[in-house]
């Protein structure tokens, strides 16, 4: 006896050696013995054999008219025998039975299983529905692979052209689109970026890494909507200097200026004037919302997402030749030993005289020339005493500093410029702590400390970055962190640090620059009328927000300066270049800072110069190869070696490495690179 069964869904054939109960035992045409359930047995027959039998019934099974076996079937609950007897016009035969059983079962969109052997026709609009779908998917089956084609032949399908960023970035993965792209992925051995390069759905890698940060940062775009030009009171009061600015060449929002007065009794008085936007924007106003949107402006290689739309800017950046609205600190200073006898805070209209840049003056303001005298430049009286006073505000933080328990600052580090112009890119080397950059830095960390005692004496909150001992080790005592009270910053030392300096292109400094006019304005009273009261639940959120978004900005500045520096490689034809040994198997490049691991490298100590052969990179994925050509025969480390690995930022792909901010503090309030 032969049996037709069913078993874990499939239909199988065997024949009976016994029955036991309310089993069988059954041998498989393969000779492996199996127990099957009578209630699941369909089918018992003498022949053909069963090997012959699941043959004919597949014949059968493939021959059936599904259209015609459903109008057959009727409305009602039937077992296959029935409708055999119905379709075939007699009792159906074992290999027709068989193939019966296999066609309704192949076939869920036509006929619903009651149970072993039982069916019911499904009703007609619900086959209809089920038909119209498998039509739709066959069609778009066709349209995919068409998709799949034109993508192997680097071509862009029409439909996707609009969508490439979401593709790449938030794709729909049940889309058509999606399923194209990553079968012509497979099929061609790549990923999706260089898929959507190769069919000129992305111009470039560099458009590609700005594609990524606008679509996850700026999703409705990088644009401005049209706003009112906010405008300063016309009442303030005109400053009696001729204020100056130190900034790069390429720098548009000049956040800050200095002027220098010689008092009659001997004394001189040093004025920090800071673009004053918050004279104008108000709280929760169109301009703030927009600012408070963005956090601070995105600085890249070659380009720039302002903070704040152009022409607000314009009105407030410190521009050569106009006369601003500033919030001023003046310092009184006794020039015998450049100690402070007073500060003063106040709002009023400063008349800018000079921009200075960086690029021309570098090369004619520096510690020699300073000493000397020698050499004409813009007010170089004025800087002769500002750099005699920054040398006083940086051994005192120093001191400090060592009183906190940490080492003096290094100042051997090296700061590199980007200028991008056609597409082709220059980088420069700036050494850290030269007397243009700490004059800036000192004067914006005195006034950064200085108002954020003003904000804490008059009881009113402000941001501050606070560095204090922690727990956990090196790297917790050297967190700095984003607080709403007055607390140290050991690593710059000083008692306090609040961002105030650069209003124009930092939301954090626009909102301690609201705190502090009032403490100026106010007096005592100034916690009735700031817009931020203390423990404000408001202030906690903008730290937040701002830390997540200062974060994704420096890690595609970050992206981008390593992708320039690719860039510079095969620009400058460098395939064997010179190196620096930060840590390890780690190397910074010397003309660039490319940051480069070397796994498995000889032991080199750190600053040691080595020569590196350069053998590939990757613009898309930010990857590079490269291997030790020369390791010097002695331990001499370079003069401007970067020690600190610590204090390096990482950028590699496969691991970024935080710089804590006591490294790099300092030249945070220096120019930012633009």
């Amino acid at each position: 006896m032969n049996l037709f069964f069913e078993e874990s869904g499939d239909f199988k054939v065997g024949t009976m050696m016994s029955q036991a109960g309310e089993a069988y035992q059954v041998e498989m045409a393969s000779g492996k013995r199996t127990k099957v359930k009578i209630k699941d047995v369909l089918l018992q027959y003498e022949k053909p054999s069963p090997t012959d039998l699941m043959e004919q019934a597949k014949a059968v099974a493939a021959e059936i008219d599904l259209d015609f076996l459903w109008e057959v079937a009727g409305e009602e609950e039937f077992g296959f025998a029935e409708l055999g007897a119905e379709y075939f016009g007699h009792a159906p035969l074992p290999a027709e039975a068989a193939g019966l059983i296999l066609s309704l079962h192949s076939a869920p969109i036509y006929f619903y299983k009651k149970g072993r052997g039982r069916y019911k026709a499904a009703p007609e609009q619900s086959l209809r529905a089920a038909q119209a779908g498998i039509e739709k998917k066959k069609q778009q089956a066709l349209v995919q692979a068409q998709y799949v084609e034109e993508l192997k032949a680097n071509k862009l399908p029409e439909s996707m052209k609009n969508i490439v960023m979401q593709l790449l970035f938030k794709p729909d993965k049940n889309s058509i689109e999606y399923k194209a792209m990553e079968a012509a992925c497979n099929e061609l051995h790549t990923n999706p970026q260089r898929l959507m390069l190769a069919a000129g759905g992305v111009a470039s890698p560099k458009a590609l890494h700005m594609a990524k940060f606008l679509f996850e940062s700026f999703p409705r775009g990088a644009g401005f909507p049209d706003v009112p030009v906010p405008v300063a009171p016309t009442n303030l009061p005109l400053a009696d200097v001729k204020a100056f600015s130190i900034d790069d060449v390429t720098t548009t929002e000049i956040d800050d200026a200095f002027s220098v007065t010689k008092l009659a009794d001997g004394n001189v008085k040093i004025g920090i004037h800071i673009a004053a936007p918050g004279l104008g924007i108000k709280p929760d106003d169109a301009v703030d919302k927009m600012a408070r949107a963005r956090m601070s402006t995105v600085y890249m290689p070659g380009d720039k997402i302002t903070m704040l739309p152009d022409a607000i800017v314009d009105a407030f950046t410190l521009a050569e030749g106009k006369t601003c609205p500033a919030l001023s600190l003046y310092a009184t200073l006794n020039p015998a030993d450049w100690s402070v006898i007073a500060t003063e805070t106040r709002a009023e209209m400063v008349p800018i005289e000079s921009n200075l840049r960086h690029n021309d003056l570098d090369d004619l303001v520096n510690e020699e020339t300073l000493a000397s005298g020698e050499g004409d430049y813009a007010h170089k009286e004025e800087l002769g005493l500002i750099w005699q006073w920054a040398q006083v505000l940086e051994a005192a933080r120093m001191v400090k500093r060592e009183g906190f328990g940490l080492k003096p600052e290094q100042n051997n580090r090296v700061d590199f410029n980007f200028y991008v112009e056609n597409d082709v890119v220059t980088v420069s080397r700036r050494k850290r702590g030269a007397p243009l950059d700490k004059i800036v830095a000192e004067l914006m960390i005195f006034a950064n400390s200085t108002w954020g005692k003003l904000m804490h004496d008059h009881g009113v909150p402000g941001i501050y970055r606070s560095q204090g001992q922690g727990v956990g080790g090196w790297a917790a005592k050297m967190q700095v962190r984003m607080v709403t009270h007055a607390a140290p910053h050991q690593g710059l030392g000083v008692d306090q640090y609040a961002w105030s300096t650069s209003p124009l292109r930092r939301y954090t400094d626009l909102v301690n620059q609201w705190q502090i006019l009032a403490c100026a304005e106010h007096g005592v009273t100034a916690p009735l009328v700031a817009p931020f009261k203390p423990k404000d639940a408001e202030l906690f959120a903008i730290v937040s927000q701002f830390d997540a978004a200062y974060a994704a900005y420096g890690d595609h500045q970050s992206n981008m300066e390593r992708y320039w520096c690719l860039r510079w490689l095969g620009q400058e034809n460098a395939r064997q270049v010179e190196a620096v040994v930060l840590k390890d198997e780690v190397l910074r490049l010397v003309d660039i800072p490319l940051i480069i691991r070397l796994p498995g490298m000889p032991s080199v100590a750190r600053g040691a110069q080595v020569k590196i052969d350069i053998l590939r990179w990757d613009e898309v994925d930010l990857s590079i190869e490269a291997r030790i050509l020369e390791i010097p025969t002695t331990e001499a480390v370079a003069a401007d070696a970067e020690l600190d690995y610590e204090d390096e930022i990482v950028d590699a792909p496969e691991e970024a490495v935080e710089a804590p901010e006591v490294a790099v503090e300092v030249a945070a309030e220096a120019p930012a690179p633009e």
